[in-house]
């Protein structure tokens, strides 16, 4: 437990061991281990190509998840600087090299096709041009608890017009959350640990590290300093009675489970 003293002797400031990139893989381990499972169980060749569209941060996640098992991996995305997540931690490392492009007519080039765009990625007429044979494709909305978003979601339009034997939608959720977003859930832990903080006997106040980083990723497309910012300590809590904060997150964490229906 990583303890300082605050303004005075007295009042203690406890950090996080967790890092915002710890929680930001977490979950996207949970997104990935559920696509790896599901494509396992279908018994494909290791040479199937396959075709991810996405990259944040679902996509990221299941490449180089799936890359391990399977040789023939395509990530597509339409901004090309998302590129270089591939050379980060974000969704854990990998050995071995995974083909990137900008050009969505290579969807149709997958055996397997994994569309992670949410709200306005792929359309419907985008999708029914697709002939796979299997198709997954991510919810983007988490709980059903936000009419607009729910009326907003075409992915059963989506998946409906596709052309595949094997379909299934990744599904996550578990905080209460509006979205399923990878940055939805991990802000969704931290309020929620926040929270949960102040019911503490002894704390004076709590505060996370997290910031609007799409900006950083999409306007200023930095996404070396989109990697140092989520290297921080996620929480950081002033008390009179020290604690490990990491369980507050864990726990939130443990709440959030990803499958394939």
């Amino acid at each position: 437990m990583d303890v300082d003293t605050g303004i005075t002797s007295e009042v203690f400031t406890i950090k996080s061991e967790t890092k915002l990139i710890d929680i930001f893989n977490n979950i996207i381990n949970k997104k990935s281990e559920a696509c790896l499972n599901y494509i396992d169980s279908l018994n494909l060749d290791k040479n199937t190509k396959i075709v991810v569209v996405g990259t944040y941060f679902t996509g990221v996640g299941i490449v180089k998840k799936l890359r391990k098992k399977y040789n023939n991996i395509l990530l597509i995305d339409i901004y090309p600087h998302l590129k270089e997540l591939l050379d980060t931690d974000i969704g854990g490392d990998y050995k071995k090299s995974i083909e990137f492009s900008t050009s969505l007519e290579l969807i149709n080039s997958g055996d397997v096709v994994i569309d992670t765009t949410g709200f306005g990625g792929l359309t419907v007429e985008q999708s029914s041009e697709i002939n796979a044979e299997v198709f997954l494709i991510e919810d983007p909305v988490a709980e059903d608890n936000d009419r607009l978003l729910k009326d907003k979601n075409n992915i059963h339009k989506r998946i409906n017009a596709v052309n595949a034997p094997n379909k299934a939608i990744l599904k996550t959720k578990g905080i209460d959350t509006k979205t399923s977003g990878t940055m939805t859930l991990t802000i969704g832990v931290l309020t929620n640990a926040l929270h949960e903080s102040q019911k503490m006997e002894g704390v004076l106040y709590s505060a996370c590290e997290m910031g609007f980083f799409e900006e950083v990723i999409f306007k200023k497309k930095d996404i070396p300093k989109f990697i140092n910012l989520i290297n921080a300590k996620a929480m950081k809590i002033s008390t009179i009675n020290p604690f490990s904060c990491d369980d507050l997150i864990k726990t939130q964490l443990d709440k959030i489970e990803s499958k394939m229906i």
